[in-house]
């Protein structure tokens, strides 16, 4: 697919003009082809093999010609098997099915499983790395080719905003000290625990392990192809700088070492203190242009933004810039990989089946989600606790957050719509039973 295909694929326009700036677009085309890619289906071997390898299972098929393994693996998409090599007794082969053929790699093991750089625990991962691998390079490989034109490292923070800064200053007359960087000497490839964008060219790191390379140094994450075009300095301050509102949760929680993003706490804090009685709170609309005002302090300067009763007396406008914030992230709060499991929990009839399937769902979030939606849960609760005063009880509030936070993987509107009830279903739920559910 080109990148030219699909708007939404292009990074925002950037201004030399620093007060112009607008924050970039992680790109999510990456990320829903990795949950595009076909599942692995081992194909295990009926018999027990007395020549095994204590380290295969069941899938390990003994001597098999090429021909053989393609007839059992029956034409099956993701379906593998592991047999010994007619060619080269002793030595072992993976056999894959992708793109209706069957693939031969030379499998190794030296106490982890590979067939080229990264190592896996179980072949089962090393095939489920594979095909992932090998549907974005099939359907995204001119895509892929083309993902570094466009740069965005230089506007998040490391290079520009300095230069910007820089530049203003001598313009001026004033002289400036000479900073002190760092050489990024220590950038290793390095596996991801969820999902996480490069922030050279902003797209994801796709892959279970070994997905791109990151820098101890300043924290700079990206892909190892883009690792080779940034600049060899960095700064560890600056990091600090990236942009708050469309950022991936999990990204932007650990660029600030943090457990949630500022703006949830930030918000929620000024929505206890002036707002927990104000009538149609969440439902009740601020001002669009005023809402984009908080958005831009908050992408400005960070935990320093002043959303106090004296910049915005209407309280409305705080809670209308928490959802906004919710529901621009790049992932949902409650992930795309969980929303079904959340949707089928909502349609269990037994009440205690249903949330005891809510609460695995719930552990299956990655931590900085998890505890996003934990605190966001106390939140709401305190509010439904004044609903004599603001008329907002759990099942008003599961209306107004259920598309914020759950939003399904496919965007079809028919199944959106059919959804509707079952995540307001949700969210209410979470609300009335946050203190066992979390």
């Amino acid at each position: 697919m080109a990148a030219s295909s699909n708007s939404s694929l292009s990074g925002s326009s950037v201004s030399s003009d620093p007060e112009d700036y607008q924050p970039p677009i992680w790109k999510s085309y990456l990320y829903r082809l990795q949950q595009e890619a076909p599942r692995p289906k081992r194909m295990t071997c009926p018999q027990e093999m007395e020549t095994r390898p204590k380290y295969y299972g069941r899938e390990f098929h003994g001597m098999l010609s090429r021909e053989c393994a393609d007839e059992l693996l029956g034409g099956a998409e993701g379906a593998y098997l592991v047999r010994e090599s007619q060619r080269q007794p002793g030595t072992h082969t993976l056999a894959l099915r992708f793109g209706d053929q069957t693939l031969n790699y030379r499998l190794f093991y030296d106490g982890k499983h590979f067939v080229g750089e990264k190592r896996f625990e179980t072949v089962h991962d090393l095939v489920t790395d594979g095909l992932i691998t090998l549907y974005i390079e099939t359907k995204a490989a001119e895509y892929i080719a083309k993902m570094t034109t466009n740069p965005i490292y230089e506007h998040l923070g490391y290079t520009s905003l300095l230069k910007d800064k820089m530049g203003h200053r001598l313009s001026r007359g004033h002289t400036e000290p000479r900073r002190v960087t760092f050489q990024r000497e220590d950038s290793k490839v390095h596996t991801f625990r969820g999902p996480h964008w490069c922030e050279y060219c902003a797209n994801f790191m796709w892959g279970l392990i070994a997905q791109g390379v990151h820098c101890s140094d300043c924290g700079l994450n990206v892909h190892k192809q883009c690792s080779k075009l940034v600049p060899s300095d960095c700064q560890p301050d600056l990091r600090r700088i990236k942009k708050v509102f469309s950022c991936d949760l999990t990204t932007l929680v650990k660029a600030h070492n943090t457990t949630r993003p500022m703006v949830v706490d930030m918000c929620i804090k000024e929505i206890e203190l002036r707002g927990l009685q104000s009538e149609g709170l969440y439902r009740v609309s601020g001002f669009s242009e005023h809402i984009e005002d908080v958005r831009l302090a908050f992408d400005r300067d960070g935990e320093k933004a002043d959303i106090s009763a004296n910049v915005y007396n209407d309280i409305n406008i705080i809670a209308g810039a928490l959802k906004l914030y919710l529901r621009d992230l790049p992932i949902p709060v409650i992930t795309f990989h969980v929303y079904s499991r959340f949707i089928q929990a909502a349609k269990i009839p037994n009440p205690d089946t249903r949330l005891e399937a809510i609460h695995e769902g719930l552990l299956q979030l990655p931590p900085a989600h998890y505890e996003t939606l934990r605190y966001l849960m106390m939140h709401l609760k305190k509010v439904t606790m004044f609903e004599k005063d603001n008329f907002m009880n759990s099942e008003n509030l599961g209306i107004v957050f259920g598309p914020t936070l759950m939003q399904p993987p496919e965007q079809n509107a028919l199944a959106t719509l059919n959804d509707m009830r079952h995540q307001k279903l949700i969210i209410q739920l979470l609300i009335e039973n946050e203190d066992v559910l979390f």
